[in-house]
């Protein structure tokens, strides 16, 4: 089984309950399904799910080199020389990314509002990103984008592979096949 999740913002990764927080069990109520990789708490979209420990293996483990498509609002105006920085890879300190899909995009129009909007400023502009990973390290999106100088405001993952979060709100979930790759 396969679950194609919209993660609300706010929402712990995990089934365990947790005092005054949100996980997957207030969404989804199927036994036996974990999910294959994380979204941190305060992003947002796709998430999948399943019940095969070996298509969770292939889906999150960056050996497969799977493509995960986030769109990032960040704040100010990103220069072409920060995409090319983004496109090339990133020196974090820990770890140096690998190359990445890199490129502004216009506020997605099926982008659903965010239950906490972003914060607000008068003085400084905002421009959406649209980022394609083939690893995913911890808060990478978010170090990614403030080390080039543009800080992350909201994340949203927008595609695992050839699954997209189009077609979900905030919350909702569809059961989907598992596609020819992730059976390799």
């Amino acid at each position: 089984m396969l679950i194609a999740f919209n993660k609300p913002f706010g929402v712990m990764c995990k089934f365990r309950p947790e005092p005054g927080r949100r996980t997957l069990a207030d969404f989804i109520d199927v036994p036996d399904v974990y999910p294959a990789g994380r979204l941190d708490t305060e992003s947002e979209g796709l998430l999948l799910l399943t019940d095969d420990g070996a298509l969770q293996a292939c889906i999150s483990s960056p050996r497969h080199k799977l493509a995960k498509v986030y769109w990032a609002q960040v704040e100010g105006e990103p220069t072409q020389a920060a995409l090319e920085m983004l496109q090339a890879g990133v020196d974090l300190g820990d770890f140096f990314t690998q190359p990445a899909g890199a490129r502004r995009i216009d506020e997605p129009a099926m982008l659903w509002p965010r239950d906490s909007p972003i914060r607000y400023r008068a003085r400084i502009p905002t421009a959406w990103i649209e980022l394609t990973l083939r690893e995913g390290k911890n808060r990478q999106v978010r170090r990614m984008t403030a080390k080039v100088g543009f800080p992350t405001l909201r994340l949203v993952r927008a595609a695992i592979g050839d699954v997209q979060v189009d077609g979900l709100l905030p919350g909702q979930w569809r059961q989907i096949e598992p596609s020819a790759p992730w059976r390799n």
